[in-house]
């Protein structure tokens, strides 16, 4: 138990093992994100075939602007706590009372903007909608700094089983309100769950109590760091979020709902696979700012293992996209395919600039990634309105645009600060792409095939094409590589002999 005792309470993560005990906790968070994934979706594949495109596109409409309370609330104390070289008790407990007051804060906020909310959708619906939802700010304020605090200690085994069981209560929830006949209340009903429940998870295995805020701790650094981190996601969720308010506002909610359910589909759990990746990376990196040799290995390292495990899978999906969406979610979801497949681009391209987004928190030149949202969310915003001439499927493929011009600058703009391995990211990123194309292009082949046949064998002769040409390439010497490396990484967690930091 963490105590307070005369504000002695001070953690500091020594350097040695870094290698396996990042390597362990990747695994554990992959793993952990995997099975959550599985849950989401079967909730996604019950609630697809019992809920309309519409109630999916009512609650899409909130999400859209009263997300970005999330980015306050939190305002990138998480991150500046599990960064930190040093994090005292009195500068833990400060954090957490700036994250509840936030989050209490931003209830207020939208509680009062819920009718102006409705007003600009013109959905009266949602104004009841955004009042229950914003309590979901308030819960995750206060769970802020318990997960923060888990991180930093790299207890990913206690977050990865608090996201699978939050997750799983939740979607259980949700199906049983869905059946009795709530509609679009059953999925408000899953994020306030979700969040309720994480909060009573990380508490209850923290045991630790806040104590009083002090005026005495050195908070600067610490606010400074969260304010940078804060401002580049702020000017990046305008950017995330536009796609959804102009379909909403141009098309409806009956269109938003099928954009909504091809971005869930894909895009939601590829981003919870890829953000817990961070916590994993953050903590490891930050300590090994000094030692760029080291640093960089790492961050090639865990862009090779991003491109392999979740790059061909995307490519994959995007190919064989028609018998998955139908498989999934019902005849009556079609639609979305089109849009599937322009979102799988956005999210293979998006996943190699997660690499480089590492090197900014680590390396501390969150000011610089101020800069760069600025630019990447006006080039965004541009292709979104000028895809959305075309409808729901031009502003999917403005968003995959956008992703494709966004991963260079990213790259440009790191280098400008700091040195990181440009050409050998890449160089490997290309590598990757390259497999990625013919994984697609596999998968789309043999569901043009066979057409005719039941979906599951379409899909299972597409796994089997898709394996047979991944086992061809895997005779490259530079894919064998790859593969050596990422195979031996595993290897030496699972015998616990890894010297990864060597």
């Amino acid at each position: 138990m963490d105590e307070e005792e005369g504000g002695g309470y001070e953690t500091r993560i020594p350097s040695q093992g870094l290698g396996e005990r990042a390597a362990r906790g990747a695994i554990v968070t992959v793993g952990g994100q995997v099975v959550r994934i599985l849950i989401q979706m079967t909730g996604v594949v019950a609630l697809a075939r019992i809920l309309s495109p519409r109630d999916y596109g009512l609650l899409a409409m909130v999400v859209a602007i009263v997300g970005v309370a999330e980015i306050f609330r939190d305002f990138g104390l998480s991150y500046a706590a599990v960064q930190a070289r040093t994090l005292s008790a009195g500068q833990r407990s400060n954090l957490f009372w700036i994250n509840t007051g936030l989050g209490a804060s931003l209830t207020v906020v939208i509680i009062a903007g819920a009718p102006l909310i409705a007003l600009i959708y013109g959905q009266p619906e949602l104004r009841r909608i955004a009042m229950v939802l914003s309590f979901v700010f308030l819960f995750d304020g206060l769970a802020t700094q318990y997960r923060a605090d888990l991180n930093r200690n790299m207890r990913f085994g206690v977050l990865a089983a608090t996201d699978v069981v939050s997750v799983m209560l939740a979607a259980a929830l949700a199906v049983l309100l869905a059946v009795w006949g709530a509609g679009y209340w059953a999925l408000v009903a899953q994020q306030l769950g979700q969040a309720v429940i994480g909060l009573m998870i990380v508490v209850g295995v923290s045991r630790w109590i806040p104590g009083k805020p002090s005026r005495h701790e050195p908070m600067r650094h610490l606010l400074r760091f969260g304010w940078h981190y804060v401002s580049a996601q702020l000017i990046q969720y305008v950017g995330s979020n536009a796609d959804s308010f102009i379909i909403g506002t141009r098309f409806g909610a009956r269109p938003l709902g099928l954009y909504n359910r091809g971005f869930q589909l894909l895009m939601a759990p590829l981003g919870q696979v890829r953000s817990p990746t961070t916590s994993v990376a953050l903590p490891v990196l930050s300590r090994l700012r000094d030692d760029s040799v080291r640093h960089d290995r790492y961050v090639l390292r865990g862009q090779l293992a991003l491109g392999y495990l979740l790059v061909l899978p995307i490519a994959f999906l995007a190919g064989a996209a028609r018998p998955v969406i139908v498989l999934v979610l019902g005849d009556r979801w079609s639609g979305v395919v089109p849009i599937f497949r322009m979102l799988a681009v956005a999210g293979a391209v998006q996943t190699f600039s997660f690499a480089c987004f590492w090197i900014y928190l680590s390396r501390e030149i969150t000011g610089q990634l101020v800069k760069l949202s600025y630019v990447e969310t006006g080039i965004r915003i541009a292709c979104l309105v000028i895809g959305s001439r075309w409808g729901v499927v031009g502003v999917a493929t403005g968003y995959a645009v956008s992703a494709a011009i966004k991963w260079p600058f990213s790259l440009w703009f790191a280098a400008r600060k700091t040195q990181c391995p440009v050409r050998a990211m890449v160089r490997d990123a290309t590598r990757v792409t390259a497999m990625a194309v013919l994984c697609g292009a596999a998968g789309f082949v043999t569901c043009s095939v066979v057409p005719l046949a039941p979906l599951t064998q379409i899909l299972l002769s597409a796994c089997a094409c898709v394996a047979a040409i991944a086992g061809a390439a895997a005779l490259a010497p530079a894919v064998r590589r790859d593969v050596e490396d990422i195979v031996h990484t595993v290897q030496s967690v699972v015998r616990r002999k890894g010297k990864l930091a060597q």
